[in-house]
């Protein structure tokens, strides 16, 4: 069985610098060998996370979903908008949740835990996201990923890429499509 990654972007807007940056990420994945499935957040049923809602109602349908996704998946790449210097609640949100117990009371930690997971990001400011990948990074240690030290984050992305979605910058795009490829080469050599 080959290697399969779970993608999925911080950001709800349809017209997402980070989804343009997080698809040729996937295809640098998907060109070494991995089979690759993008997750949009907002299309998971996802309230905010809080322990009295999951307390009286369980796990929203969203979560349940989100957490069979990377039960299937062996590795995870994310790509983190920074909102003031973080990551954005929109991903923090479905963290917490995929973390959950799940029904049949199974750790919902453990399907992320061993697991490898990379990060891109790409922001309209001069670090590119840098630092909401710092944060998002902490996190996943924490939930027992092991985040890949291959990372992008584009800097002044609002002019990087041209009319058709694509990076003008070859070099950029080499280097992008390099983290996807050495997600999957980790996830192989873990499997």
């Amino acid at each position: 069985m080959g290697v399969r990654i779970l993608a999925i972007n911080g950001s709800s807007r349809r017209e997402s610098l980070n989804q343009k940056l997080l698809d040729i990420a996937v295809q640098g994945a998907r060109d070494a060998g991995a089979e690759v499935t993008q997750a949009r957040l907002a299309d998971f049923d996802l309230p905010i996370y809080y322990g009295d809602l999951e307390a009286e109602r369980g796990l929203p349908n969203g979560a349940r979903k989100l957490q069979s996704l990377m039960e299937m998946h062996d590795a995870l790449i994310i790509a983190t908008p920074e909102y003031n210097g973080g990551y954005t609640a929109l991903l923090k949100n479905a963290i917490d949740w995929i973390s959950r117990p799940r029904g049949d009371g199974s750790s919902g930690v453990a399907l992320m835990a061993g697991k490898v997971a990379a990060l891109v990001s790409a922001s309209p400011g001069p670090l590119g996201g840098l630092r909401s990948q710092t944060g998002m990074r902490a996190v996943l240690d924490k939930l027992g990923m092991l985040v890949i030290p291959q990372a992008f984050a584009l800097g002044m992305a609002h002019e990087a890429f041209d009319a058709q979605g694509r990076l003008k910058d070859g070099n950029a795009t080499r280097l992008v499509s390099g983290v996807g490829e050495a997600l999957y080469r980790m996830a192989l050599r873990l499997g």
